[in-house]
């Protein structure tokens, strides 16, 4: 006899051969789906909805969307981890079945999307085009340039001496110039990236979002033409000049390729970045055990990412055909959401979860995605993170924050977590 499991994203209760193994659920209540995403109130802690969904012995449970539409989130880590790798999940957000969790990602679906949001073959193609720049090899050549990146901004900061804003002073401006060197963007024009990169990827309203794509791409057209004219160096430059002169990709994918490094290449280090300060200098035990071993410091950053989990709505896909997980069946069209702060959290993976360890081994974090999604720069996150944590913390041995950590303003919990400012002092 088939049994029937929740509906979800508006999908009507039906029977398929996968339901005769799925476990039986009654229609869940709004009380059974709580609202998601939730706001973080501590700036490394899950929110409590999120404790309360991961510590519950399913792998999946319905949440409710901003639209007041239904998905799956998935709470467990080797549940996350199959389906991430399943390719009955779509990541096409062109896809009007697409679990969105906020208003401006329907400025998203009404774009072209970059190879983040295709599927195989397509993504395959498309992200071959910029994997040379991210290889281990060609990361670990650009630590000379990054340590002096990061070296020079310290100058900086310290020349105009306390107090400072380590967001605007330090953490955006690091990965931005890391970035448009490997891109070959003129470094001259990151104050209006960043800005409407800013606009982008936290304005809470469709026609906020769609303003700042359209002057994004206005940018990137302008400069692919001047690239076009005259060529130079970098990423950005050997797309133009090889595979958009060749017919390879198109000048609208290859905008919507450039927009997405470019934003992604600064955005998540510069929030990666604030935070981890905030942690170390939240657990000074932790802090002062880095600061007497630097070999934990590539464990350090591991451990950084799964405890933050500043992406935390990345993994988020639409079932294009039923699949079964744990006794739970995930219909056709429904959405599934990969919530990276709550499967880093999974205590079955990860001993006292809740709790910083610069010396666990917690390598196999899921900040970065898993599959054939899995973010193409997490090379160069780390070597920017390892390297800016080393660099701040010894010549600054004496940073604080400014103000109490209860006083800072954090980012909402549909964006990429972190922080617009971040007074310290020393």
């Amino acid at each position: 006899m088939t049994e029937k499991t929740p509906t979800l994203a508006g999908q009507s209760t039906g029977q398929s051969t996968a339901q005769s193994t799925a476990r039986s659920t009654a229609q869940p209540t709004a009380h059974d789906a709580p609202a998601f995403p939730a706001d973080r109130t501590c700036p490394y802690q899950l929110p409590d909805t999120y404790r309360q969904l991961r510590d519950e012995p399913d792998a999946l449970r319905p949440v409710t969307l901003y639209d007041g539409r239904r998905a799956w989130v998935v709470t467990k880590h080797e549940a996350a981890r199959t389906l991430l790798a399943d390719p009955r999940l779509s990541s096409n957000r062109t896809d009007t079945r697409f679990p969105n969790t906020s208003p401006r990602f329907e400025a998203i679906r009404q774009a072209r999307p970059a190879f983040i949001g295709l599927d195989p073959p397509e993504h395959g193609v498309r992200r071959r085009m910029t994997i040379s720049e991210f290889t281990v090899k060609r990361i670990k050549g650009m630590r000379p340039d990054v340590e002096r990146i990061v070296h020079g901004f310290i100058d900086s900061m310290l020349a105009a001496g306390p107090p400072a804003d380590l967001v605007s002073q330090f953490a955006l401006p690091v990965p931005s110039m890391v970035i448009c060197e490997l891109l070959g963007v003129p470094y001259a024009d990151h104050d209006f990236f960043q800005d409407a990169s800013r606009r982008l990827v936290q304005s809470e309203d469709v026609a906020g979002a769609a303003a700042a794509r359209k002057d994004f791409q206005r940018y990137l057209d302008g400069l692919i033409t001047t690239m076009q004219s005259q060529p130079g160096s970098g990423l950005l430059n050997n797309l133009v000049t090889h595979q958009l002169a060749d017919g390879a990709i198109d000048r609208e994918e290859l905008i919507s390729t450039a927009l997405l490094l470019l934003v992604a290449g600064h955005e998540t280090t510069a929030s990666m970045t604030s935070l981890s300060v905030i942690t170390l200098l939240e657990h000074p035990e932790q802090h002062a055990a880095l600061r007497a071993d630097p070999s934990l410091v590539p464990g350090a950053v591991e451990e950084l990412l799964r405890y933050l989990a500043i992406a935390d709505i990345a993994g988020s896909r639409v079932a294009t055909a039923d699949t079964e997980i744990d006794g739970q069946l995930i219909r056709a069209g429904d959405g599934v959401i990969v919530t990276n702060s709550i499967a880093n959290r999974d205590g079955s993976v990860f001993a006292n979860p809740d709790t910083f360890d610069v010396h666990r081994s917690a390598r196999h974090h899921l900040s970065f995605g898993f599959g054939v999604h899995q973010c193409l720069g997490q090379n160069l996150a780390r070597l920017e993170l390892e390297v800016i944590l080393t660099a701040l913390f010894d010549r600054i041995p004496t940073l604080r924050l400014a103000v109490p950590v209860e006083r800072l303003t954090l980012r909402p919990g549909s964006t990429i977590q972190g922080v617009n400012e971040l007074p310290v002092t020393w």
